[in-house]
């Protein structure tokens, strides 16, 4: 089973053996934060498998060689939220993915933020034994090492059973996010759901989401754009937006950690400046 991941404009990309073996086509032309760290002034499939390329070499992406140590790469991403939070102790652990590994449970702030920093839109994954041997080494829980399974349902059962209760969970679509939502109820857990990867999602498909999430990333989705009443955003490009009073509270608990200055204002949101927005949105 070879490694499959949406990367810049949800472009599908499949990986195999540590190489690029195919890649699709882009679905927008340009995104600020790409052009901002990577000097990319235009998407292209050339361009995409450049980029994947460089993942591979530069951290290990897909392969034995992955580090499992990283920086902060945007002040604010899901990772890094997750990551303030843990230290912090608003948060009992987390359920994310990983390339190599799938489904993850742990509640090592470092750990969190060296998984997700900076992978993309993670479809589908096989086995990688040095991943999961680095991931159990530093703390996580890897929640089907036989086939690095992406389920984030059995991951927060998983982690129920452990005794954790409150729990951070990252989903891509709104059924996943209604039967976390059910699950929370039936256990009587605390959760914090987390919506990523929503490039070219239906208005429907918003519109479940925001009924579901407490925070969710604006990508390059208009119609997350056009559907949210955010309670806070941050970031005017590729904005992240707080849903529920708790996903507000955690993106103020990331802004406490992060270096550069910050403003704080009150305005109705979104705020979504036309130039900075990525290209077309979809």
């Amino acid at each position: 089973m070879p490694h499959i991941m949406e990367i810049l404009g949800k472009t599908r990309v499949v990986v195999s053996n540590g190489k690029v073996v195919e890649v699709g086509e882009p679905r927008i032309q340009w995104c600020p934060i790409f052009e901002k760290v990577r000097g990319i002034k235009e998407i292209t499939p050339d361009i995409v498998r450049e980029n994947m390329e460089f993942r591979i070499k530069d951290f290990g992406l897909f392969t034995e060689d992955r580090k499992l140590d990283m920086d902060v790469f945007v002040g604010f991403g899901a990772s890094e939220i997750m990551m303030s939070a843990l230290s912090r102790d608003l948060l009992d652990t987390t359920v994310t993915v990983c390339d190599g590994a799938g489904t993850v449970i742990t509640n090592n702030p470092s750990l969190v933020q060296g998984m997700g920093a900076r992978i993309s839109g993670l479809i589908e994954t096989e086995p990688i034994h040095t991943t999961i041997d680095g991931i159990e080494k530093r703390g996580g829980i890897v929640l089907d090492p036989s086939t690095a399974s992406i389920d984030p349902v059995g991951g927060v059962l998983r982690a129920c059973t452990i005794g954790y209760r409150r729990i951070a969970a990252t989903v891509i679509d709104p059924a996943t996010a209604k039967q976390l939502r059910e699950i929370e109820a039936e256990h009587d857990l605390d959760l914090l759901i987390i919506g990523a990867h929503t490039t070219g999602i239906s208005r429907d498909d918003a519109e479940q989401l925001a009924r579901y999430l407490d925070i969710i990333t604006g990508c390059a989705s208009q119609n997350v754009r056009n559907v949210l009443k955010p309670l806070a955003q941050v970031g005017t490009a590729v904005p992240l937006f707080a849903i529920t009073q708790k996903g507000k509270e955690l993106l103020l608990e990331r802004a406490k950690d992060v270096s550069s200055p910050i403003l704080i204002n009150t305005m109705p949101l979104p705020v979504l400046p036309a130039q900075k927005q990525p290209r077309e949105l979809v």
